[in-house]
Parts: C-alpha cells; structure tokens; sequence
C-alpha cells in the first residue's frame, strides 16, 4: 500500500494539465488564470484628485498667500486645465479629476470658505506639494505584472483585466466530470425504498463539492453490480468525459467488478490501496485518451474525505493552481488510533489562547456515517505512528469546500 504522500505524488505525476482556452472578461469568474496580467499603462495613468476641493500651487501658500481667485471648475473625466502664472490662482476640482497643470497638491473643501469666486483658508496648517494626489505610476508601472498566471479569477482580478483593456483571457478549460455511484443497493432519493435499500448519496455530495470548487459541468451516473452493464456505461463515458469520479465497487468484494472491467478497457491501473483510514481501498489510474480516473471507496464518509484529499487537490492543480499552503492546527484534545495507517480525522476547529488554531476531534460512528459530517470543518491528517496523539499535537489541515 502506499501513504497519502506517494499516493498525492503518483497523481500529480500522471495527470496531465488541462488545456487551454480564451474567456471573455464578463464571464471568467471563477476560472484560472493562465496568463499574466500587466498593467498597459500607469495607474493612475495620471495625477488624481483624491478628494473635492481647490487645486493651488503649495508655493503660493509658503509665500504667505491665504486668499486664492477659483479660475475655473474641473470635474473627473476632463482634460486638464491650466492654473496659470498669477499668483493666489487655483482651480476647482472634484475626486478623481486630473490635477491641473501648474497645480501641485489640493486643499479640501472644508478647509476653505468660498465668497463669490474667492476662497480663503480657515484652517491652520501646513499645505505639501502632493496633498491629496494620487500620483500618476503611484500603484504600478505600465508593464508591470499586476496578476501572475495560476490565480483562481475573482472580482479583484476582473477589475485589473477590465481597467488594463484585457477583453479576454486565457484560462483553463473546464473539465467535464462523470460521478458514478456503483451499487445494487442505492436507489434513487425520491423512488420508494425497502428495508434492505439505501438512498443515493454519495454522487450528490460528491457533485456538491465539484461544483462548490469551480467544476461547473458534473453530471451523475448509476451502474448497478451488472458485469455487461458496467461494461456498456463505463466506455461510453471513458469516451466522453475528461474526469470521472466512481465511488463504490473497488474493494474486494465479489461484485466488485470495476477493477477489473477499467483493467479489460485499457484504463491503466496507477495504484490501488492506500494506508489510511478511512478510504484504503481507493484507485486511480488514466486512459489511453489521458482521461484520469478516480474509484473512490463506496462508504460515504471514506469517499467524501478522499474526494477532498486528492481528487479535489489534483483537479486545481490541472488547472494551473500552485499547491496548497500546508495549514497547520492543534490537536484540541487527545487521540487514540492502533491501526498502523494514516488517520483521516474529522475535525471542529476554533480559537484557543493567543489565537492558536485548535481542532476538536469529531469521529464519525463508521465509514458510512455521512451525517456525523455535518457541523465539522475538515479533517486533520495523522500519521500511522505513534498510537496517542497528546492535545497540542500539530497536524496539518484539509478543510471541507
């Protein structure tokens, strides 16, 4: 069996990227970045009024000048006047105006009293070249990277698009995903359901969680425990999607056929098992055609926890993302686990003294306790050894989405 780590590794070191393709500016919300983003001129691309008020030379007032004549009114989005060579000249200016020519800083309004088209101070004070400027460059040059490639897109990074002229963007393809639940047990949620049935669930939640991390193109499948239909379905949608998810039918059961019907249809076993709890039984392997396939375990709680340990991870770094900052927390209270394998830890987290970071076990009752879930935040990953973990251990974080 392999640890998390090999197992993390392995997949990284098969998936390929996913390609590339142009998005228009109003609609790569969400999307990853693939490119830079530089600025296509100064910002400011000039001197900015940054509040309402007169514009003057601080000259004039270091000579003594109090009493200033308003030569002219200068609203945002103007050409720039200019002030002129007498002396006590000023203009008047609005938030966001070019600074007028000869003018070097800006007194507000509330600091002078206005009679006709005279204005005098009425405050004391000192009066700096650059007072209320936003100089021209002063955030960034042009050809400056603002946005590096590898960023998910938000609002921050439309703004910069939008304000540098970029129309259009070079992100990520979104990927189409097939979830498949596997199982003669799993019926519908809203059919009838026997004593010995179970709802589907899983391929909800796993959806859920896709579509919440920017996967917006999941669709759900059912394959019952039919050898022949197993065989039918899974080629379809090998051909079809560029990510699958099954959860369910890959341990060793006897109707557990799908490791070996991936096998039969070319689909390149990576590894199988991995050395944790829950979720050993999971598999990953790739396509002829590149498609990555993950089989996760068939317990809700195992497959939503791998879900998030490696499928998750994978797909954003397909996308372009850099790895994950490793968040590191303390262990709240202490933990006992015998098994040597990793332990995959539910968790509750909330502040401690000095703002430490604590993370209060929550262990479900089973693997298929999906609603002991509920209320947690995410899982802390433990090692196999040693059996106690003491409160104050530090382990490192995987938050739910």
């Amino acid at each position: 069996m392999h640890t998390p780590a090999e197992a993390e590794g392995l997949i990284r070191d098969h998936l390929p990227p996913f390609q590339r393709e142009d998005c228009p500016v109003a609609s790569a919300h969400g999307r990853v970045l693939r490119t830079e983003l530089r600025a296509d001129r100064d910002l400011p691309p000039f001197d900015r009024v940054t509040m309402d008020g007169f514009a003057l030379r601080s000259a004039d007032w270091k000579a003594g000048t109090r009493q200033f004549t308003v030569a002219a009114v200068q609203a945002a989005g103007m050409r720039a006047f200019e002030l002129g060579a007498d002396v006590g000249a000023c203009i008047e200016v609005m938030t966001g105006a070019v600074l007028p020519i000869g003018a070097d800083c800006v007194v507000p309004n509330e600091a002078m009293r206005r009679e006709g088209t005279t204005v005098r101070l009425t405050v004391t004070g000192v009066v700096e070249p650059g007072q209320a400027v936003h100089r021209k460059g002063g955030d960034h040059r042009a050809g400056e990277v603002i946005v590096p490639a590898g960023v998910r897109v938000t609002g921050r990074e439309v703004a910069v698009a939008a304000a540098c002229g970029v129309p259009v963007l070079a992100v990520s393809r979104l990927p189409r995903i097939a979830v498949i639940a596997t199982g003669d047990e799993l019926v519908e949620v809203d059919a009838p359901v026997a004593p010995h049935l179970l709802r589907r669930s899983n391929d909800y939640a796993l959806r859920a969680a896709l579509l919440a991390s920017g996967y917006p193109v999941v669709e759900r499948f059912h394959f019952r425990d039919i050898r022949d239909e197993i065989e039918h379905l899974l080629w379809h949608i090998v051909a079809e999607f560029d990510v699958i998810v099954l959860t369910g039918g890959v341990s060793k059961g006897k109707f557990d056929y799908l490791p070996s019907e991936l096998e039969r249809q070319g689909v390149s076993k990576i590894f199988h098992r991995i050395g944790q709890c829950p979720g050993k039984p999971l598999w990953f392997g790739m396509s002829s055609r590149q498609t990555p396939i993950f089989a996760l375990p068939g317990n809700p709680v195992s497959a939503y926890t791998c879900l998030h340990r490696y499928v998750l991870p994978a797909l954003a770094e397909a996308a372009g993302l850099p790895p994950p900052k490793c968040r590191l927390v303390a262990l709240a209270e202490s933990v006992v686990f015998r098994p040597k394998l990793a332990r995959l830890l539910p968790v509750r987290l909330h502040s401690g003294p000095g703002a430490v970071l604590l993370a209060s076990p929550q262990p479900t009752n089973t693997s298929g306790d999906f609603a002991g879930l509920v209320g947690t935040d995410g899982f802390v990953e433990l090692p196999p050894e040693p059996e106690e973990f003491v409160s104050g251990t530090i382990a490192p974080f995987h938050p739910w989405i």
